[in-house]
């Protein structure tokens, strides 16, 4: 008596695996389809304004870094363009980076927040040890010798990508000041870590951003009361830690105070740049203040050769910029549903924005001179690369939003 087996224990037939492959090759098909809508598909006007004044900046930033640092490059170095080669190898590698980020679906950054931000604090904490000292500040690591990077500039994306995974995974929990008391912690070990490198302004924006994200997500009236008043009292300690800090300050505060010690030197001179600039400017290249009158004139004080260069005009036009970036943001922000991504939104939006007008209020003498780059010009391989990746995590989460479904409208029955 002969027993039939079933196909499973006779194997896979002739037919049968030609089915299979069918359906794996099939499979491969559709995920590179994937890919490829993800890639080429047309996004929203919202993504593409976004992307537009963003490359137009940067691109804008090159070309102001050559013009600024082509004398004290020259100085330095024996050739006018050592400072803009790598500030355009940066933007390349930048750009690049934004690209691909913008590429990763916003499940990935979540479930990667925590390791982001393990990384990003190692990064932070080696500084203490094996950490570059520039200008009294303690903030960089030198790699191979060949360029630093400055750590604090991540951990700002880091501790975003953490803080807004947490609240967005306890928004049920939000009445717990226990949530809210993680966060905070959080963020301010990190800003803590910076600290210790006598780094400010980085402190200073790291602080209006998580906040910032903070106020967005909800946090009661009664911890904002609080934070508010521990840094009314931690400020002041914090000034008092660097004697030229404190000195920078009073002589901002005394403008016709005698100044000995030079610490109205680089904004007294950024003031003389803009005036002479008048309307339309003396010229792009003919600026007579990046002769070693400014120091960091490529950096803290690009805005002043700007004003210098191009003018009134030009000068508003780059404000103006900031401005419709502020608009962009808002309208990704106001379009996005996910917690998340909303919460990533509004800090990426509150770091770029707030730090562009604290660097333009430093050189107009609104506020003392505190070391902050203008996002996307300035000269710094670090800062430029760490905020186009936070404008690749908002142009991913654009994409998301673009690719979601619209609402079904809703049909009327018409009236006979």
């Amino acid at each position: 008596m002969s027993t039939r087996l079933s196909p499973a224990k006779r194997g896979a037939t002739p037919r049968n695996r030609s089915q299979n492959a069918k359906q794996t090759a099939n499979q491969s098909l559709r995920r590179a389809q994937l890919i490829f809508d993800r890639v080429f598909k047309a996004q929203s006007i919202h993504f593409y304004r976004l992307l537009g004044v963003t490359l137009f900046l940067v691109g804008f930033g090159v070309i102001m870094v050559l013009s600024a640092s082509s004398i004290d490059s020259l100085k330095a170095n024996n050739n006018s363009f050592s400072i803009f080669n790598k500030q355009f190898f940066f933007a390349i590698l930048g750009l690049l980076g934004m690209s691909l980020i913008s590429l990763m679906p916003t499940t990935f950054f979540r479930s990667k927040a925590s390791f982001f931000f393990r990384v990003a604090m190692i990064l932070q904490i080696a500084v203490f040890f094996i950490g570059e000292e520039i200008n009294g500040n303690k903030n960089w690591i030198s790699v191979f010798g060949l360029f630093t990077i400055q750590p604090s500039e991540f951990l700002k994306v880091a501790v975003v990508l953490f803080v807004a995974a947490h609240l967005s995974s306890n928004v049920n929990y939000f009445y717990d000041q226990s949530v809210w008391m993680k966060a905070i912690v959080v963020s301010g070990v990190a800003m803590g870590a910076v600290m210790v490198g006598k780094d400010l302004g980085t402190v200073i924006i790291m602080a209006i951003m998580f906040i910032g994200m903070m106020v967005l997500a909800g946090m009661p009236q009664k911890l904002i009361t609080w934070i508010l008043a521990a840094g009314a009292v931690l400020l002041p300690l914090a000034l008092s830690t660097s004697s030229s800090r404190w000195g920078r300050i009073m002589a901002w505060l005394n403008p016709n105070a005698p100044d000995p010690n030079g610490y109205n030197w680089q904004s007294e001179h950024g003031m003389w740049a803009l005036s002479a600039g008048r309307i339309f400017g003396a010229g792009l290249g003919e600026s007579k203040m990046k002769w070693s009158w400014i120091p960091e004139v490529e950096n803290d004080f690009i805005f002043a050769i700007i004003g210098e260069e191009l003018g009134l005009v030009g000068a508003l036009v780059v404000i103006a910029l900031f401005g419709a970036l502020t608009i962009f943001f808002l309208n990704i922000y106001n379009r996005t549903s996910d917690l998340f991504s909303k919460y990533v939104v509004g800090a990426i939006m509150l770091w770029i924005i707030f730090q562009a007008l604290v660097n333009i209020a430093v050189v107009l003498r609104l506020l003392p001179v505190l070391g902050v780059p203008l996002p996307l010009i300035s000269a710094g391989g670090s800062s430029l690369v760490a905020t186009l990746a936070g404008i690749g995590i908002v142009l991913s989460i654009e994409r998301e939003n673009h690719a979601k479904p619209a609402p079904a409208k809703r049909v009327t029955p018409r009236r006979k």
